[in-house]
């Protein structure tokens, strides 16, 4: 079904017609609230939009506590803001065989919910509702998640695990509705799941234990999380044996150490076989809390207040939470920042190595060398050089018009070992980096699956290939250099490829070439090709070509590290962990407080916490017990001064003497007395 629940009227009798107004402020006439739920809405668009991926310290927790928080804004507090009016939803939760459902069905007289031996017993939570309530809960107003299956038997159809069952009962005052839900300690992880999701959507937490269990840690660990944000929350002590009710006074004692001190207690005594009807407990055993949910439940001033008392709880608890999933948030881009750090780091390191190893000669040994002075010869070119300049020209000429080996030697030897360089430095760079991942708790998660401890497969390709486009760089700014000088067409049409060689060979040499007496590792190779050059494009233009030259192959070389880098940074990426803003939720969060404050100020005051007349049923064994410290009979509300010492069989401190004595409200409804 897609029905929607009630809604209230679109506009405020003050509404401004040629105002604009958001989708809230048309939906709601509280100016208040319409503005506490556009603060919402931008807060769970943030809380939507954030990202945990990394396993940084403490992120674990922080992931649970964003579902918890985009749960309860869907799940609760948007579907209540936008709909005030809609019933009161106690959500029955506890341990494993506490016997929930079996309360469940004996507070309403029938079986609606199958008990069950085996463990885990309730799979498919049952919501129990006034028939004329059925629209409330039909659609996707509340728990927009899970189906709706609308049956009076316990199995939901065949994959519907998660399917909400829907059950009408007349039982109910209208007003109220009762979702029994799995067990919080169950066997089953989705079923825990969703115990401790149906509980944050509920506006009363009913909370059962047993005598044998009501210490165990799981329950307690959600009980002190609900005190936490100040839901509302009554527990129910089952299958109290006689003679062992100090159980109660004990259980009393750690609410108030978990602050719970003024939760509603109501204690359910063990029945044998024998004292069950059909499977119900006698009316005298549910007689307590079924006067009590009948009396908060028929009455809309207190149902308000328990409704306004748990959202605003929740409300708060938000806040607080969006302030430690903004620390998350901050911790994860901080562990991004780390991560690309060590990236970029060592890639920066490993082309620091190649300048290094491209600007001290270090490459113009072993085979360069050899090739080098097989191309140039050693004897008159060499006298030649000692000879000066003029010397040099007539050598060069005589040099080109020699016909010398051919250049593509030494280009060869060239690339060969500039290649051997480049694939060094970029091993060590993806171990280094791989290290500092490995080590990191937010890399290490990364890399599982990953080959990211050694370069990629396909580097020494893409390196010849980086390293055959610089020579031909090289080449390319030989050719534009001579083509702007007259007098070297003869030079270059004879010897383009041995002044390219020559001018690789000053690179390496130094950036800007030699100069004078300086001759460094190179010696007279180096000398040789500076040389050489100079006799044909001059001094300065050697200088220039060679920082050009020099610039370009660390362009080219940083391409290579820079993709290598990728291969890291890819998967930080796809994570869009860099993108993560701690204070967008703290903005988010500081709008929310601030228009709740609004919305609580301007919210009128009700008189006091007594229950009035209603329509619709009474709870299975309402009215047979009297709750001995309510004035007039009349039960207290949770929320209230009063009401959670009434059921714990301890005095409240408020005396009848304070209030005029009204008849029992089942009396009155009985007789038709108004209020």
């Amino acid at each position: 079904m897609t029905e929607t629940g009630p809604q209230d009227d679109p506009v405020g009798p003050t509404a401004d017609p040629g105002a604009s107004v958001s989708a809230n402020s048309a939906l709601t006439p509280d100016v208040g609230t319409a503005a506490l739920l556009d603060a919402l809405d931008t807060l769970r668009a943030r809380c939507g939009a954030l990202r945990l991926p990394l396993d940084v310290p403490g992120v674990h927790a922080a992931r649970t506590d964003l579902a918890r928080a985009t749960d309860q804004l869907d799940d609760y507090l948007l579907p209540r803001l936008r709909a005030e009016r809609a019933p009161l939803l106690v959500v029955v939760g506890g341990s494993t065989g506490a016997g929930k459902s079996t309360l469940v069905n004996s507070l309403l007289g029938e079986q609606v919910t199958t008990p069950g031996v085996l463990r885990p017993t309730t799979r498919s939570p049952v919501l129990v509702h006034h028939p004329l309530d059925a629209r409330w809960f039909s659609g996707d107003r509340v728990l927009p998640g899970l189906a709706r299956v609308e049956s009076h038997t316990e199995a939901p159809a065949a994959g519907s695990a998660r399917a909400l069952r829907l059950v009408a009962s007349g039982s109910l005052p209208q007003g109220l509705a009762l979702l029994d839900a799995p067990d919080v300690d169950s066997v089953e992880e989705a079923n825990r799941d969703l115990a401790a999701q149906l509980l944050g959507a509920a506006d009363l937490w009913l909370f059962v234990t047993t005598a044998a269990r009501y210490a165990d840690a799981v329950p307690w660990d959600l009980l002190t999380t609900a005190a936490g944000r100040r839901a509302q929350v009554a527990l129910v002590l089952d299958r109290v044996d006689p003679g062992v009710e100090e159980v109660a006074v004990d259980l009393r004692r750690l609410m108030t150490e978990h602050g719970l001190r003024d939760a509603a207690l109501f204690v359910v005594p063990e029945t044998a076989g024998e004292g069950m009807v059909d499977g119900l407990l006698p009316e005298s055993a549910v007689g307590e809390l079924a006067t009590w949910l009948s009396g908060l439940g028929g009455d809309p001033e207190s149902r308000a207040r328990v409704i306004a008392a748990t959202r605003d709880g929740v409300i708060d608890d938000l806040v607080r939470r969006a302030g430690a999933l903004a620390d998350a948030a901050d911790a994860q881009r901080a562990a991004d920042v780390r991560l690309r750090d060590a990236v970029e780091r060592h890639h920066a390191e490993a082309l620091r190595q190649v300048e290094a190893a491209t600007s001290d000669g270090a490459l113009l040994r072993g085979e360069v060398l050899a090739r080098w002075q097989d191309f140039v010869g050693t004897g008159e070119f060499f006298r030649a050089l000692e000879a000066g300049v003029g010397k040099v020209r007539d050598a060069v000429g005589r040099f080109f018009r020699g016909k010398p080996k051919e250049a593509p030697q030494v280009e060869q030897a060239i690339a060969h070992g500039l290649e051997s360089v480049v694939l060094d430095a970029a091993e060590q760079a993806a171990e280094r980096t791989y290290a500092d991942w490995r080590g990191d708790p937010a890399g290490a998660s990364l890399l599982d699956g990953l080959e990211l401890s050694r370069t990629a497969p396909n580097l020494r390709p893409e390196v010849a290939g980086a390293i055959r486009a610089w020579q031909g760089d090289v080449l390319a700014l030989v050719r534009e250099q001579g083509e702007s000088r007259r007098g070297t067409a003869r030079a270059l049409s004879f010897g383009l490829n041995a002044l390219g060689v020559s001018l690789m060979i000053v690179v390496f040499a130094s950036t800007a070439g030699l100069t004078g007496l300086e001759v460094g590792i190179a010696g007279g190779t180096a000398v040789a090709a500076q040389k050489l050059l100079e006799a044909v494009f001059g001094d300065d233009a050697v200088r220039r070509l060679a920082a050009e030259a020099k610039e370009r192959l660390t362009a080219r070389v940083d391409a290579v590290l820079h993709g290598q880098a990728a291969r890291y940074t890819a998967q930080l990426d796809a994570l869009g962990t860099d993108d993560v803003r701690g204070e967008r939720l703290r903005d988010a969060a500081a709008t929310v407080a601030a228009a709740a404050r609004d919305e609580r100020a301007a919210r009128p005051r009700t008189d006091d916490g007594l229950t009035r007349p209603w329509s619709g049923g009474l709870l299975r064994g309402a009215g047979t017990f009297r709750p001995p410290t309510s004035p007039g009979g009349v039960p207290r509300v949770p929320g209230s001064t009063a009401g959670t010492g009434a059921a714990a069989g301890t005095s409240t401190g408020t005396t009848d003497d304070d209030r005029p004595r009204r008849a029992p409200f089942w009396r009155r409804r009985r007789r038709g007395e108004d209020a």
